[in-house]
């Protein structure tokens, strides 16, 4: 893949918060070679939801009819592109070619072409801060906070793309009952507790439980045979693997409406630190990068103040030396894995080569990181 290629993300939400599709920004210097580096990240093509895709600041041209799209992806025409007689042509062929259309940075008076099919339609809520009639669905991007998407939904739009809901959320002094039994159950693991105090913790919540073994019997995991109890699945995982699987248990407890998307981006940052983190610390440091890439969203999750979660928990320095300072050495790949979830590639191709990581590296991890999250089915 082109050294020069870089991917970054988005999750975009429909008005009841759950997620719609997953938005990949291709930055390239020209359509080949973006073409170019999406075959050769087929493989990690996040499969569960719809996939926009995004040439960033690119016309598109014809040489997107050579990628063999995976069936689950829309490609975006900015609105700017439609006053050119080859984006025109373009679109009838890849229509033609059975390419579902969104249309975005539109304005209205944006001419998309008569009878030609459009899926979704993207417009900055700085410029149209009222969804306007348009040739798709109405989505929003630019959307500051919740308070933010909230008044766009107001406004007519149907959902939003970007991370709006990692800001202004309030926050509580203490964690709610839930949360705290996941948290009980995780120092009883790190301190190496008896197997048979913490299945006893585990079963005063059945909730819990059903939720630990959906997630270890999910997709992203990958095993051969179903775990049937929490007996069973220590014997196949073992103590560490289990903190870390618990340890998703406390990411996902949230019942806010929007956790569905916060939980994905969570997991997503804790895959993603796992891959790349290979190369960097031993082995069984892999699943503390995971958990420091999921805990990085706890305050938003729990609705907590992060110091005061992580004060009632047991964990290695380097995670809280990360999450709480940016210090240490986890800290250059959490936020490389944050910098991955900027609409810019400039701070992301930043602390890739502070870390010696290439583009391909670096977006290959990226594809799988979402790939995963969507496994385990955050709906």
């Amino acid at each position: 893949m082109s050294a020069d290629v870089l991917i970054t993300r988005e999750p975009v939400v429909n008005k009841q918060r759950a997620i719609t599709a997953n938005r990949l920004i291709v930055h390239a210097a020209n359509i080949p070679t973006a073409v170019e580096a999406l075959h050769e990240l087929s493989d990690y093509w996040p499969g569960r939801h719809a996939v926009f895709l995004s040439l960033a600041k690119l016309v598109p041209t014809t040489d997107l009819l050579q990628w063999q799209r995976p069936d689950n992806a829309l490609v975006e025409i900015p609105a700017q592109a439609l006053q050119y007689a080859q984006t025109q042509e373009l679109i009838g062929q890849l229509t033609q070619g059975g390419v579902p259309l969104n249309l975005t940075w539109f304005q209205p008076g944006a001419q998309w072409p008569a009878g030609v099919d459009c899926r979704f339609v993207l417009s900055d809520v700085m410029r149209v801060p009222k969804a306007a009639p348009s040739p798709g669905l109405n989505l929003a991007w630019g959307v500051a906070d919740v308070a933010g998407f909230e008044t766009a939904i107001a406004n007519g739009y149907l959902g939003a793309a970007g991370w709006f809901f990692l800001k202004g959320v309030p926050q509580a002094k203490e964690m709610q009952p839930s949360h705290a039994q996941i948290v009980r159950l995780l120092n009883l693991v790190r301190n190496e507790a008896e197997l048979s105090q913490i299945e006893a913790a585990l079963k005063q919540d059945v909730t819990l439980s059903f939720k630990l073994l959906k997630y270890i019997n999910s997709a992203g995991f990958g095993l051969m045979a179903e775990v049937q109890s929490f007996k069973h699945a220590v014997t196949i995982l073992g103590m560490d693997k289990l903190n870390k699987w618990l340890s998703l248990l406390l990411v996902s407890a949230s019942r806010d409406p929007i956790a569905p998307a916060v939980m994905q981006a969570a997991i997503a940052r804790g895959r993603f630190m796992e891959i790349l983190g290979a190369q960097y610390v031993d082995k069984r440091e892999l699943d503390n990068l995971f958990i420091t890439g999921a805990f990085s969203l706890l305050n938003v999750l729990l609705g907590a103040d992060l110091d005061g979660v992580l004060e009632q928990m047991t964990l290695p320095e380097a995670i809280t030396d990360a999450l709480l300072r940016n210090e240490g050495p986890y800290a250059a790949l959490l936020q490389l894995a944050i910098a991955s979830e900027g609409f810019s590639p400039d701070k992301l191709r930043s602390q890739a080569e502070h870390l010696g990581l290439t583009p391909a590296q670096v977006s290959a991890a990226l594809m799988q990181a979402v790939a995963f999250a969507d496994a385990l089915g955050f709906d």
